[in-house]
């Protein structure tokens, strides 16, 4: 066996010494097991990294985008016993008729107990971070400890989980550890495990019904020699992932849209040619695969499991998803360091000496590459000192919005949305439809709304606003009475 040393003449009757096996206790000695702490501790540090990274940027009001608040806005909904509303996507609109995600709903303990952003920002950091568990537990076992620590640190630092920790919250936070837990039962051969992990990804997003059906596939795949039972039955969790996706975009959330319909369809029927975006999609393909995996993880079948995502991504008309960008590559991270580490456990036995080579070293190479990128990364702001100060801008503007009274209704951009979904019925600017807010508040740190009064009667010709206040670059108008 290659690795193997040899006991010597004298202690031939001594077992074998596998370099990363447990050396067997003497007869009589009682039992014990020895948990590694490692995947433990490198989850922890991750955690600590990834909700130091988001609480600060919230601190310092750098928030990225309006998704922030609509999650929280159904959170607080969940939360208070009531319909997940999210009035940024419009009066009234229900949640789960944009997006169907009620495994959010899981957050509103929390969120009751500590109504703010940051509970989301921290659970979604957490949820991050306890993928490497099974991550590294499952590259240990196949590979031996240092390489299984080694690929807990490329998951950990990759592109794809630091580009979602700094992209605010989004509900693909649950999805990373199931899919991992989901992969690491299904390395171990453990079938039914493997099964029951995945079929929650229902509840994350509408389109993961297909990821569920990819992975039992898979499971089907690799159990039909050992357990064709286990085939079976993978085989029918398959047929209901896909018929649960088809449910839910063509019965479910057009039940609780106000169209009655799914609004996405229009970023894939009529849009470009799959073609267009070549180059895009191209780098983002190579990204995934090269610095993450050196390709190796091309000889996994477990990338099946990470095809249904980037196959929606890449036939949308919508060029956002093409790149590696935003959130939308974390799912494929736990998916392509998994396969990574299932394409070197098979590659190590291989008659040919450079596959055998690439095998060993690739896991280091990952953890290294990782390691290389990182200081272009969101992460690499926690070694700045300006990561840890908020901003005389931020203060101003916090002193700003205290003025806006709790309950009131509120129509804002992306700046004061964050500061203000908690306590106030807030609306996208420009949508409140046929509500006339109490309030106007806007980020206008560029400039782009030179006259406030005009831009008022703009959004509601019938009503009159006066300025509340300017501060830190931001603008407050409050309706007349």
């Amino acid at each position: 066996m290659r690795g193997a040393v040899l006991a010597p003449p004298d202690t031939a009757d001594e077992p074998v010494r596998i370099p990363g096996a447990r050396r067997p206790s003497p007869p009589g000695t009682p039992r014990r097991t020895r948990t590694d702490r490692a995947p433990h501790l490198l989850a922890l540090a991750l955690f600590a990294a990834y909700a130091t990274l988001s609480v600060l940027r919230h601190h310092r009001m750098e928030t990225r985008s309006w998704d922030l608040g609509i999650f929280e806005q159904a959170v607080r909904g969940y939360a208070h016993l009531q319909a997940p509303v999210a009035d940024l996507k419009g009066p009234g609109a229900n949640i789960l008729g944009d997006h169907f995600s009620p495994v959010t709903a899981l957050l509103a303990p929390a969120y009751r107990l500590f109504p703010t952003p940051v509970t989301l920002l921290v659970a979604q950091a957490a949820l991050f971070a306890l993928a490497a568990i099974p991550v590294t537990r499952a590259a240990t076992r196949l590979l031996g400890r240092g390489s299984g620590l080694a690929l807990g640190v490329a998951y950990g630092l990759s592109w794809g989980i630091q580009q979602a920790v700094d992209f605010d919250f989004h509900e693909i936070c649950f999805a990373v550890p199931l899919i991992a837990f989901s992969l690491e039962a299904l390395l171990g051969r453990r079938w039914r495990a493997a099964l029951l992990w995945a079929p929650p990804l229902v509840l994350v997003k509408e389109d993961l019904g297909v990821t569920l059906a990819a992975i039992a596939l898979v499971v089907a795949w690799r159990a039909y020699r050992e357990s064709p039972r286990a085939a079976v039955y993978a085989l029918g969790v398959a047929v209901l992932g896909a018929a649960a996706t088809l449910l839910t975009l063509t019965t479910v959330i057009p039940a609780f849209n106000t169209s009655g319909g799914y609004d996405y369809w229009t970023k894939v029927d009529g849009g470009p040619s799959p073609l267009a975006g070549a180059d895009t999609k191209l780098r983002t393909l190579l990204w995934l695969l090269l610095p993450t995996t050196g390709l190796l993880a091309l000889r996994s079948p477990l990338l099946l499991a990470g095809a249904p995502t980037l196959g929606w991504r890449f036939l949308s008309g919508d060029d956002h998803y093409w790149s590696t960008d935003w959130h939308y590559s974390a799912v494929l991270m736990p998916v392509l360091i998994l396969a990574l580490a299932d394409a070197a456990d098979v590659s190590r036995r291989s008659p040919r000496p450079w596959l055998r080579t690439c095998a060993d070293r690739l896991p280091a190479c990952a953890a290294a590459a990782a390691l290389a990128l990182t200081p272009s990364l969101p992460l690499a702001a926690l070694t700045e000192s300006a990561t840890y100060r908020k901003p005389p801008r931020a203060v101003a503007a916090e002193e700003l919005l205290a003025r806006v009274p709790d309950g009131a209704t509120v129509e804002a951009n992306v700046g004061p949305i964050s500061r203000l979904a908690g306590r106030c019925r807030v609306m996208w600017v420009g949508g409140t439809r046929d509500v006339t807010p109490d309030w106007i508040a806007l980020d206008n740190a560029s400039g782009w709304v030179r006259d406030p009064y005009t831009y008022a009667r703009q959004l509601h010709p019938d009503a009159r606003y006066r300025v509340s206040g300017e501060a830190g670059g931001f603008l407050l108008l409050e309706r007349r009475t």
